[in-house]
């Protein structure tokens, strides 16, 4: 299969051009998900699907027109290319409309695992089962499993354009997650825990059950704490869950559109000192890795903020003609159904140089946020946030009570001038990853 998309690409190409194209491109991708979800020791849910299909993108005139079919038989190929063709002629000229050009070197990622297609179905199951096993082993007190699941996905990528792009590449990768519930009288607490790996072999069903319920357990008997200023500590997944807010902002499309709140502030600090934020695409061993984005070009490291000070933003093709700079290679694709977008890959906080344990120790009073809830509410173009929270209370350096219904409110911008210390411990989510943060000063909303 990988050579016959391939060989659809370079012929397809050829056609959009004999008819009439400056420039094509074909972007083609196969894919397989599995999804099982166990409740009770007992599959409740098994998807399969798969998915085949191309887009194409054609240049004509300074015009930019697409297209895209799931049908890649011959007669299916010249209809989506003459549509293509057709959308072009409808569409304004636009002197930055470009395809990327060849040249660059790719990088060499270890990205797909056989092991993964080779594990049999009944495998894993049984990795959701012992998920759901281990965390009732954990304690007792849980009481409901609302989600034990295994996922995974391999595809196959292809880009080919007229300038000469030929490439593809193959990944695949596994997941695991739990939602549960403690109870304690008529108390419910919930807890998660995650795992996405390129390996099969690296997912662990007890550090996830385990995971998921020392969270449900840990916030049992959470009380309300008085309004007030205190230091607050960000979990890294809540610290991600800033970064989601923080992500557009600092793409070039966003900028351009004068949608971002780091819009000319390159060069300015937007900071603490000890903040670096990275986009990386070709980071070895990370689940977003790729060797090229969804135009072909190749994936690599982009340093956005360093130091508390804006360097760059994040481009595709287009954003970076616009500016007369080369892509960074974050030209994202959902699907075959889609046009490359400006996004992020392997989206991260760098790690400090202070242990988590240090980081917590030195705090005399504070709050150890685990959840935060509205983020979606949050503004990335103004910066401004206000979200509930519930969390861990420090006192001393120690957790010594669950903390829930309070809420913190401010601007992006100030929060990130008030980091006063960065851990050690980088955690990705998926796309996403920070250490432990901690704020050297915040309100905290309360009763």
């Amino acid at each position: 299969m990988v050579q016959d998309l391939k060989k659809i690409g370079e012929e397809t190409v050829a056609k959009a051009v004999k008819l009439g194209a400056a420039e094509a491109e074909i972007f083609l991708v196969s894919d397989q998900e599995l999804s099982i979800e166990v409740t009770g020791q007992e599959v409740e849910n098994m998807k399969v699907a798969e998915s085949r299909g191309l887009g194409v993108r054609v240049i004509k005139d300074g015009k930019f027109g697409f297209a895209y079919t799931a049908d890649l038989g011959g007669d299916a190929l010249d209809f989506v290319v003459k549509q293509a063709l057709d959308n072009a002629d409808i569409t304004a000229v636009d002197e930055f409309n470009k395809l990327p050009q060849p040249g660059a070197k790719y990088p060499q990622l270890d990205i797909y695992d056989e092991a993964i297609g080779n594990a049999s179905v009944e495998q894993k199951i049984q990795l959701a089962k012992d998920i759901e096993r281990y965390a009732k082993e954990y304690d007792s007190r849980i009481a409901i499993t609302e989600r034990c699941a295994y996922q995974d996905a391999s595809y196959h990528v292809s880009i080919v354009n007229s300038h000469g792009i030929s490439q593809e590449y193959r990944g695949a990768y596994c997941g695991a997650y739990a939602f549960l519930v403690a109870q304690e009288g008529e108390d419910q607490q919930t807890g998660f825990g995650l795992q996405y790996e390129l390996k099969f072999k690296q997912l662990d069903p007890k550090k996830v059950g385990y995971e998921a319920a020392e969270k449900a357990v840990r916030m049992l008997g959470a009380e309300e704490v008085a309004t007030q200023k205190a230091t607050v500590v960000l979990d890294p997944y809540v610290a991600t869950n800033f970064l989601g807010v923080i992500a557009p902002a600092l793409t070039a499309e966003s900028v351009q559109k004068g949608k971002s709140l780091f819009a000319g502030k390159v060069g300015q600090t937007v900071g603490s000192s000890s903040l670096t934020i990275i986009d990386d695409g070709a980071m070895e061993g990370a689940v977003v890795s790729a060797p090229m984005d969804g135009e072909g070009v190749p994936c690599g490291k982009t340093v956005l903020i360093e130091g508390g000070q804006v360097k760059r933003f994040l481009h595709n093709t287009y954003t970076a003609a616009k500016e007369g700079v080369q892509s960074t290679g974050n030209g994202t694709r959902g699907s075959f159904k889609g046009t490359p977008e400006v996004g992020t890959t392997n989206f991260y906080i760098a790690p400090g140089d202070t242990s988590r344990e240090k980081l917590l120790g030195d705090i005399s009073q504070g709050l150890y946020i685990t959840e935060v809830m509205g983020m979606h509410t949050a503004n990335p173009i103004s910066g401004d946030f206000s979200v509930g929270a519930s969390g861990l209370w420090i006192e001393n350096g120690e957790f010594v009570r669950p903390v829930k219904g309070v809420a913190i409110a401010g601007n992006i911008k100030d929060l990130l001038q008030s980091i006063d210390c960065i851990g050690t411990d980088l955690t990705f989510f998926v796309g996403k990853g920070s250490p432990t943060i901690r704020i050297a000063n915040m309100t905290i909303s309360g009763s």
